[in-house]
This record gives structure tokens, C-alpha cells and sequence, in this order.
């Protein structure tokens, strides 16, 4: 039976998701085991993980105040999920993001732990009432999902289950600010959480704009990187409302029917299928053709232009 110990932290499932989790723990000064169930996995994860942090060392992007190589002396491969989790104060799981896997997952670390590791899921949207359902531990669970790609975007969402325990919650919300990340509180469990609920009503009607021909799929990106997305890097749609007027009060007051009857004239959730698939891939090939090395280029530039901005927001926040 595994017990927690200061310090270490398990990882399950060794994909883009896990290394990231891997690289942010040990830049936060903690020892991590990665484990997945295929071992050469493991070993390839460990090789980009090397790869990576020595390009984010020469870019002086690194995060923590530790070099690469102290960093990648924190980060070893496990053979089985017992090794994984012996020692470990916090386990995060990064499988698949298949219901019936992961709950396999939890029902193995459930029998592997004792009463004082945090269980938690980097899933995107599935419940912690369908994940956790029958553990044992399930006051010790807790669904903590980032942004893709973690490294460069440091939101993290908390999600709990209906059993699970303050302390659990108060605890994961702790670890994520010690590794640098940003989490938020989800007070209670609901589909799609609150990232992707924000992001696919954005999608649902940047989708009926194009696909009512409005605006060009090209043109409705620009709407995002160089309108909202702009402000929206710094602050949110709240805080937006309030300095857009003499605050809230004042914002409701003045906008709140021009915003209903705009609302009002929304359509109904597109198919997202059909000639509008069609139209906005055609326009998304010509900028991005959807080959895997124009892909895995505009995906790096992309990084790139994350790290520059989260250089930016520090910047910033410390003024």
C-alpha cells in the first residue's frame, strides 16, 4: 500500500499531456515517475522531455530556478504502476481520454494508495461522478485538467466530485501554484467545465458566422487574434465589461438589452458537418496545409509566440 511522501509525484500515461505535467512538476523541484503501459513509451517520452527542456534552456524560457539538467535528474521511468506510486504525495493521470481506460486507471490506483494521495485526472471533459464513481478514495479525488499545451499556458481547472474533500481540493489548488501554474476552482461539476463551455460557444457562433456567410473563415480568426483575443490575453470578459463603462453597474445598465436582443438572434447549435467542414478547412489548408510537418511547424510557432506572451504577462503583472 502506497503512502505519500513530500516531494514526489507520479505520472500515468506518458504522452504530450503527461511530459508536459512531468516537466512542470520537476521545474517546481519535484521528483517524478512517469509509468505507461508501454515501456517504450516511457523511454521516448524521456527523450523529449530531455529534448525539450534543453531548447526552452537555450531560449531562456526554462521555468523553475533550477537548470535543465538538475531538472531532468528529477524525472525517471517506472516499470509498474505500483513503482509509480510508492512515495508519491500527488498522482496525475494523463491516459487516453477514453472513460472505460480511465476508470481501469482509477480502479488500480485506487487499490494502490492509502488515505493521504491526491488521485487526480487530467481529463478534458468526462465527470468526476463517472471517473471516481465506487472508489474508495474518492475524497481523494479530484479532476485537474490544463490547457494545451501546459507548459506555455498555465490555467488549470479544479473540478471535484461531490465527495471529494476540501482538503483535497485545497491541496491540489496549492501544488498547481508551487509548479507555477493557475488554477481555478470549479465549485461544482458540470459538462465541459468552464474552459470548454466558454470556448465552444465562442466555436458555435464563429461556426454559424461563417457557415451564414458573414465572414470569411480568415476573417473571423482575425476577429480573435487581433480583436477580443488581444485583451483577452490580459483580462477577462468580466473585468472587460467593468472597465468598458464606469464599471459593472454601469455596463449592465447601458448594454444589458442591446446585448439580449443580440443574443436572442443566435442560431441553434451548428452540425458542424456538411459544406461549412468543407468551406473552413479549404480556407484553413491554404494558410496551414494540414500535412503533419506544416502542422507540427505552425504548432511550434504558435509555442513560440505562447512563450513570448507569458514573458509579456509577467512582465506586466510586476509593474
Amino acid at each position: 500500500m502506497a503512502s505519500s511522501a513530500a516531494g514526489v509525484v507520479a505520472i500515468v500515461g506518458s504522452g504530450l499531456i503527461g511530459q508536459s505535467w512531468g516537466m512542470l512538476f520537476a521545474s517546481g523541484g519535484f521528483k517524478v515517475k512517469l509509468y505507461d503501459i508501454e515501456q517504450q513509451q516511457v523511454t521516448k517520452a524521456l527523450e523529449n522531455i530531455r529534448k525539450e527542456m534543453k531548447l526552452l534552456e537555450q531560449a531562456g524560457s526554462l521555468k523553475g530556478s533550477l537548470s535543465a539538467e538538475e531538472q531532468l535528474s528529477l524525472i525517471r521511468g517506472c516499470a509498474s504502476v505500483e513503482e509509480a506510486v510508492e512515495g508519491a504525495m500527488h498522482i496525475q493521470e494523463c491516459v487516453p481520454e477514453n472513460l472505460e481506460l480511465k476508470r481501469k486507471i482509477f480502479a488500480q490506483l485506487d487499490r494502490a494508495v492509502d488515505d493521504t494521495i491526491v488521485l487526480s485526472s487530467s481529463t478534458s471533459c468526462l465527470l468526476p461522478s463517472q471517473l471516481f464513481a465506487g472508489l474508495a478514495h474518492v475524497k481523494q479525488c479530484i479532476v485537474a485538467h490544463p490547457v494545451n499545451p501546459p507548459y506555455y499556458v498555465p490555467l488549470v481547472e479544479l473540478v471535484p466530485h461531490p465527495e471529494t474533500s476540501p482538503a483535497t481540493v485545497d491541496r491540489t489548488h496549492a501544488l498547481m501554484q508551487k509548479i507555477g501554474q493557475s488554477p481555478i476552482r470549479v465549485l461544482k461539476e458540470i459538462d465541459g467545465f468552464a474552459l470548454n463551455r466558454l470556448q465552444f460557444a465562442i466555436i458555435s457562433e464563429a461556426w454559424r458566422l461563417v457557415q451564414e456567410g458573414i465572414v470569411s473563415p480568415s476573417d473571423l480568426d482575425l476577429v480573435m487574434s487581433d480583436g477580443l483575443g488581444m485583451r483577452y490575453a490580459f483580462i477577462g470578459p468580466l473585468e472587460t465589461m467593468h472597465l468598458n463603462a464606469e464599471g459593472m453597474l454601469s455596463y449592465c445598465d447601458r448594454y444589458r438589452e442591446s446585448i439580449k436582443r443580440v443574443l436572442k438572434s443566435f442560431g441553434p447549435v451548428p452540425e458542424f458537418s456538411g459544406p461549412t467542414v468543407e468551406k473552413v478547412n479549404q480556407a484553413m489548408c491554404v494558410k496551414i496545409p494540414d500535412d503533419p510537418e506544416h502542422l507540427a511547424a505552425r504548432r511550434k510557432w504558435r509555442d513560440e509566440c505562447l512563450m513570448s506572451l507569458a514573458r509579456l504577462k509577467r512582465q506586466m503583472q510586476s509593474q
